[in-house]
């Protein structure tokens, strides 16, 4: 099972911009599809995208555009690019592997206000 610690969140302005990582460690990393998350408070956790094996990514309609994902498997880790943030981007941000979660980690932060 991959296990996961989030990092890099913080306060941003709105149209600002923040990168996320994910450090993971366990078995067979590099052949599984990771994915973003996000939970607002009073929200349910929302599939934010995601990347496969080979790096195919995939988005939310409310982040494409805006959000790039990318993975580093020498490294364990994978990343979330987010640009021209949004107040409704606010949430806790979670990484997990898609279809097959395994434990979540904390978190990290996001908060975009004026």
């Amino acid at each position: 099972q991959v296990q996961f610690v989030e990092s890099g969140g913080g306060s941003v302005q709105p149209g600002g911009s923040l990168g996320l990582s994910c450090a993971a460690s366990g078995s067979l990393f590099r052949l599984r599809r990771i994915a973003w998350y996000r939970q607002a408070p009073g929200n349910q956790r929302e599939w934010v995208g995601g990347i496969s094996s080979d790096g195919v990514t995939n988005y939310a309609n409310s982040v494409k555009g805006r959000f790039s994902i990318s993975r580093d498997n020498a490294k364990r880790t994978v990343y979330l690019q987010m640009d021209s943030l949004k107040s409704e981007d606010t949430a806790v941000y979670y990484c997990n592997t898609e279809g097959r979660p395994g434990d979540w980690g904390q978190g990290t932060q996001v908060t975009v206000s004026s």
